[in-house]
């Protein structure tokens, strides 16, 4: 498709709007270069995925966090000799860790049939060894742990022990030589990775040192004492120690992360993707959006289609339903100037594009497009002074450009055609034009204010007329479309509204009534019927929901005696059962009194399904049902008469259905006694998971299967016992719940449960 066809449409402002819902830099990025599907199938499944996606995200509530750009890491790991650094493994922590949370919502979804969401995020191995790894030689702000080997806790411990050892000789030295009024600050720093004592500059030769750097204000000297020289060069060769053991635990991560390359660069596209899907549900919900069925072929049909940037810009905007006509191939919209005929123009266009690219439009349910796999636009001024082209000109260039390449899968958009020349060539030329395109059977869509256009609209079987209405008291107009009638083009109205000298219109109208041509108030006419007819339908449709209101107000009513009634069986069976087993009844009087409860429920069911079930007369397309027998709500695609059947989508399975089996949306069978209690909460639940005697990174293992296991028996709390000893393994395991998105709270427990040496953790 031509990059044309987009800039005329606006589709890259659809895609802007698109990535700034997204929250991380790759995922706006790949709202960006979303472009239209080659194929039918590829938009089918591209609807399917953001179905699933959205019901997802609005049953599980699952937020995705923001994640950093990682896309060049791995390029980089070609390398053999290459090394990731602290900041890019800890960068991938947060995308695992972010990815383990999704999985993990997901999979609370096992029951629903999310196939194509689940293939699509996670269709790739868990790198189980980085993450391990990783977890456990990065702390949680990303610094490398002293447990990440022996070599590296030693050096570490050696450097630790001279801090101490350095700190009590400074003390001492302070002391002694009655240096605490040459100090600027109470205690030794670090400069150069070498320990020194900040004095005042005028000290500096009271005792003998070297002196390292001075501050900004020359006032403080950093000075290293002669007797700390020693301890300093030991320090300086543990450092380089410390950074060689630090490189090895880098080169140990990187290995593993090269070792599961695959694994971890899945987990990082699945949350791109994840990303723009999220950020489709945002678009969808920002202007009550939908996908929409794309079908090989057929007519096109938008049900309260809204153009999608005024839908974003504006929280009211007039929707029109535009569609053709089986065997019709091409709609000519005619009437008033600032009617809405290009807006209309566009919407298709753009909702197309939008469609073809698996995002939401906004459009009512019910709607269905064609795959066009092209889609082309002349629309707008196209004069060019630099090239010395006109409007005209440019218009006929471009048609004979593209004219090879239109097809029968072909959407050709025409916003006054041949309005640059002389009106009456012009208009042959488009009705030409027009003939030729539904001759190869594309798609066309022209807004004319040519009258022979308009005639030819009117008396063509495959083209379809339609008019913009304007109100018949005001002139102003209404963005609403009639079909099967043509409008007048009311120049004049327009110009006096807008302002043109009275003498200027006074003059204009003359020429227009000695022309002789003039058939305004013809078409003033049929603009004032259509008026009164869509107010008519518009009334209709409101009186229709109110109707649909007061049905669900019976049902809710009947739901509520329903259950009443269910209730006092159940008690009067409960009483029947109790008097038998008390001897007060017999064992056969019981029974039959038990007999008569029973047929009273069945009758009462009975009752229910003929409530709940339709007539055949009552089902129309588009309209919203409820399949009894799955408890699922659908929508009715077709609707067979002859064998009095309705086929129904059902969360993207079509089938068809007899009328009985059908009821109104929202009703769905009940089990009886629903409102019985269950006998215990699943938040009372409480697993334990004992700690001790395990290594740190053991120890989180553990905690984390006990994470696991705890979640999916819905447990409510978990008590963590890891021992007083040292407090290492405490740390250890308050790090781990501090980052863990499914804790509300932990804390030690009371001293008679067990006090620091065991945590209770609450559960969200």
């Amino acid at each position: 498709m031509e990059s044309r066809t987009f800039h005329v449409l606006e589709f890259p402002k659809i895609l802007g709007a698109l990535s700034g819902f997204a929250i991380s830099e790759p995922g706006a990025q790949s709202c960006l270069e979303i472009s239209p599907f080659k194929s039918c199938e590829d938009v089918r499944n591209a609807s399917v995925l953001f179905e699933q996606a959205a019901q997802w995200v609005g049953e599980s509530g699952f937020k995705l966090t923001p994640f950093p750009e990682m896309g060049g890491i791995f390029p980089h790991l070609d390398s053999d000799q290459a090394v990731l650094d602290q900041d890019a493994l800890f960068a991938l922590r947060i995308i695992l860790d972010i990815a383990k949370n999704a999985r993990e919502s997901l999979e609370r979804f096992q029951d629903r049939e999310w196939d194509t969401l689940h293939t699509t995020l996670f269709n790739y191995a868990w790198p189980q060894k980085t993450i391990s790894g990783i977890v456990r030689c990065l702390d949680a702000e990303g610094q490398i742990r002293d447990e990440s080997s022996p070599d590296l806790l030693a050096v570490r411990q050696e450097i630790r022990s001279i801090h101490q050892r350095c700190t009590k000789r400074v003390k001492d030295f302070i002391l002694q030589e009655n240096m605490a009024q040459a100090m600027q600050d109470e205690y030794m720093t670090v400069s150069s990775d070498r320990y020194v004592l900040p004095i005042k500059a005028n000290y500096k030769n009271k005792t003998k040192g070297i002196i390292h750097d001075y501050s900004q204000t020359g006032e403080t000297c950093y000075f290293e004492p002669i007797f700390l020289v020693e301890t300093n060069n030991k320090l300086q060769e543990l450092k380089r120690e410390e950074r060689a053991e630090e490189y090895k635990v880098l080169q140990y991560l990187t290995d593993l992360v090269r070792t599961e390359r695959e694994e971890v660069a899945g987990a990082y596209q699945a949350l791109v993707v994840m990303d723009v899907l999220m950020a489709k549900v945002q678009l969808a919900n920002q202007y009550d959006g939908r996908t929409i069925e794309v079908v090989e072929e057929g007519a096109p049909n938008l049900l309260k289609a809204r153009h999608p940037l005024l839908a974003l810009a504006e929280e009211s905007v007039q929707a029109l339903s535009i569609g053709l006509l089986d065997g019709q191939k091409a709609m000519i919209v005619s009437g008033g100037n600032a009617g809405g005929k290009t807006v209309c123009l566009k919407t298709v266009g753009l909702i197309g594009l939008m469609a073809f690219s698996g995002l939401p439009v906004p459009v009512a349910e019910g709607s269905r497009l064609p795959f066009w796999t092209e889609i082309f636009v002349i629309m707008g001024d196209e004069q060019s002074l630099e090239e010395n082209v006109s409007t005209f000109t440019a218009q006929i260039q471009y048609l004979q450009r593209v004219w090879e390449h239109v097809d029968s899968r072909s959407l050709f958009i025409l916003d006054e055609f041949g309005a640059g020349t002389d009106p009456t060539q012009g208009a042959a030329l488009a009705q030409a034009v027009i003939d030729s395109l539904v001759e190869r059977q594309a798609t066309t869509f022209t807004a004319t204010h040519f009258p022979a256009l308009k005639a030819y609209a009117m008396a063509t079987e495959a083209v379809r007329a339609a008019s913009v209405l304007f109100d018949p008291s005001t002139k102003k107009p209404l963005f609403k479309l009639a079909y099967d009638q043509v409008g007048a083009s009311i120049a004049l109205d327009v110009a006096k509204e807008h302002g043109l000298p009275q003498e200027i219109l006074t003059r204009a109208e003359k020429y227009l009534l000695l022309d002789g041509s003039d058939t305004s108030s013809v078409l003033d006419r049929l603009n004032a019927m259509a008026v009164k007819r869509e107010d008519e339908l518009d009334a209709i449709e409101r009186e229709r929901g109110k109707i649909e209101q007061k049905r669900a107000k019976l049902e809710e009513k009947f739901e509520k005696e329903r259950t009443k009634l269910l209730k006092d069986i159940q008690t009067r069976t409960q009483d029947l059962v109790k008097q038998w087993q008390a001897d007060k009844i017999s064992r056969k009087e019981a029974r039959k009194k038990l007999s008569q409860v029973r047929m009273k429920v069945e009758d009462m069911g009975a009752s229910q399904e003929k409530v709940a079930s339709f007539a055949f007369n009552d089902i129309v397309p588009n309209m919203k049902v409820s399949y009894l027998a799955w408890n699922k709500i659908g929508t009715v695609l077709e609707v067979n008469t002859k064998k009095k059947q309705a086929k129904v989508d059902i969360g993207g399975v079509a089938m068809w259905v007899k009328a009985e089996h059908l009821g109104p949306a929202g009703k769905t069978r009940k089990a009886p006694f629903k409102n019985a209690k269950p006998v215990s909460s699943p938040n009372d639940l409480v697993v334990e998971v004992d700690l001790r005697g395990n290594r740190a990174d053991m120890a989180i293992a553990e905690l984390e299967r006990a994470m696991d296991s705890a979640l999916r028996k819905g447990a409510g709390k978990l008590e963590i016992v890891h021992g007083r000893g040292t407090g290492a393994l405490r740390r250890e395991v308050h790090n781990f719940l501090k980052y863990y998105p499914a804790v509300e709270t932990f804390s030690l427990a009371p001293e008679d449960r067990g006090g620091d040496g065991m945590t209770e953790v609450k559960l969200k």
